[in-house]
C-alpha cells in the first residue's frame, strides 16, 4: 500500500512538472536555497495529505494553513517559523514572482482581511492546507490562486 501511495505521489509530482504564538527567528545561515529540493517537502506532504482544514488546528486531526507551513519547516528542516499568517508574511525577504524557488512561502489575499499561505514546491505548484480540501497540492496558474496571489517570501 505504501508503495502504491509513493507511486501515485511520484506520478502526481511528475504531472505537475510537465494562522497565534510568539514569533521565533531563524538565522539566514540555517537554510540554503541551493540545497533545497522538493523531496523533503514532498515527504512531509505525504504525511499531511488529506488532513482536513481546521482554523487554529495544528495537528494531523486538523490544521490551518500557517500551522501546516510551520510544521513542515520544523519537521523537514528543523526551522522554527512564526505561527500565524500575519507573522509569517512579515518574515524573511520578499521575492519576485519569476525568481520563486522551492521552499519559498507563497501568500494570497483571499478576502478583504483574509490571508492564506503555502509552500512553493516548484513548477508552478504549491502545497497548502485548503479550507475546502484540506492539505493538497495546487497550481498557481489555477484561476482562483492566480487572481488572489499576493507575494513570495524567502525564509531567512
Amino acid at each position: 500500500m505504501k508503495i502504491d501511495k509513493c507511486c501515485y505521489f511520484s506520478l502526481l509530482v511528475m504531472a505537475l512538472a510537465g494562522c497565534s504564538s510568539t514569533p521565533t527567528h531563524i538565522a539566514s545561515s540555517q537554510i540554503h536555497y541551493n540545497e533545497i529540493d522538493s523531496s523533503k517537502f514532498l515527504e512531509e506532504y505525504q504525511k499531511w495529505q488529506g488532513v482536513p482544514y481546521r482554523l487554529g488546528g495544528t495537528g494531523l486531526n486538523g490544521v490551518d494553513c500557517s500551522a501546516f507551513v510551520q510544521a513542515v519547516f520544523k519537521d523537514a528542516y528543523a526551522l522554527a517559523l512564526p505561527r500565524t499568517t500575519a507573522q509569517q508574511v512579515k518574515y524573511g525577504q520578499r521575492v519576485d514572482y519569476n525568481e520563486a524557488q522551492t521552499g519559498h512561502l507563497v501568500f494570497f489575499k483571499t478576502g478583504r482581511s483574509l490571508r492564506h499561505v503555502g509552500i512553493y514546491i516548484g513548477n508552478n505548484a504549491f502545497m497548502h492546507a485548503s479550507t475546502s480540501k484540506g492539505v493538497v497540492i495546487s497550481r498557481l496558474d489555477n484561476p482562483y490562486w492566480a487572481s488572489t496571489f499576493w507575494q513570495f517570501r524567502r525564509v531567512q
